[in-house]
């Protein structure tokens, strides 16, 4: 089950953390991944370590928020690999982290802009580039990364909330409308997901918070992305699947 051999999957941000664990089990799964960053190193560095241990894949470097950018990754990845199969929207925290946790009134509509481009313009940029293969071939599979401060309120994350709940009425939306062209939308929505350097006194105090005791790590997502990309999930569509220790359980 959940094989993607003579796939091909673009997952972006995939230079580092949680992009990079997803583009790693698509790989082991047989996908040939094209890896997006906007660093050129990250993504160049990520490649060469799946095609090392074996995979299939190529670097696509690039800024998704750039519409005829992300033309030239699709192209490129297709020219490299093949037409992407699976879109993995992953990418969402812009360079510099903007004004992550920063109280709303605190900010300026400059700081506004890159989390909306990068959460909500890209993740359109992206779709709407890989559509017209999908619908061809009568196969797809969308996949969002979205964010549990999308459907409960979280202090300092007013904008990038709403970012990814506009991306997750996208997902929903877009799933009506190609359903019946063998192309599936879903969302993967995550808890607290701590990059690997974070402090153990900070990681202690943020598990609080989980009914499963602890935060969650890339192992956590990748697979459930594996899932949602798999034929296994060819019914399931439209749908937020919560990964996220029980923190939310609505």
């Amino acid at each position: 089950m959940f094989e993607l051999n003579g796939r091909t999957a673009l997952v972006t941000g995939a230079g580092r953390h949680v992009g990079r664990r997803i583009a790693e089990v698509l790989a082991e799964a047989g996908a040939a991944v094209a890896v997006n960053d906007i660093d050129r190193g990250r993504a160049e560095e990520t490649a060469e370590a799946l095609v090392a241990a074996g995979g299939k894949a190529a670097a696509v470097p690039g800024d998704i928020t750039d519409p005829a950018t992300v033309r030239a990754i699709v192209d490129r990845t297709g020219e490299l690999l093949g037409p992407v199969d699976i879109l993995v929207n992953n990418a969402g925290i812009p360079v510099g982290g903007s004004t992550w946790g920063a109280q709303f009134g605190d900010t300026s509509p400059d700081d506004w802009t890159p989390l909306i481009q990068l959460n909500v313009l890209a993740v359109l940029h992206c779709t709407h580039a890989v559509l017209p293969h999908m619908r061809e071939q009568g196969y797809g599979r969308l996949i969002h990364i979205v964010s549990d401060s999308a459907r409960a309120g979280m202090p300092g994350l007013a904008v990038y909330g709403a970012a990814k709940a506009a991306a997750a009425a996208f997902s929903r939306c877009l799933a009506t409308e190609v359903g019946r062209t063998g192309i599936t939308s879903n969302c993967v929505s995550l808890g607290t997901i701590p990059p690997a350097e974070a402090p153990p006194e900070v990681l202690r105090k943020l598990a609080r918070g989980y009914p499963a005791g602890r935060t969650g790590t890339p192992d956590d997502v990748a697979p459930t992305v594996l899932w949602l990309a798999s034929a296994e999930a060819a019914w399931v569509t439209g749908q937020t699947v919560s990964v996220n220790g029980g923190w939310l359980t609505t």
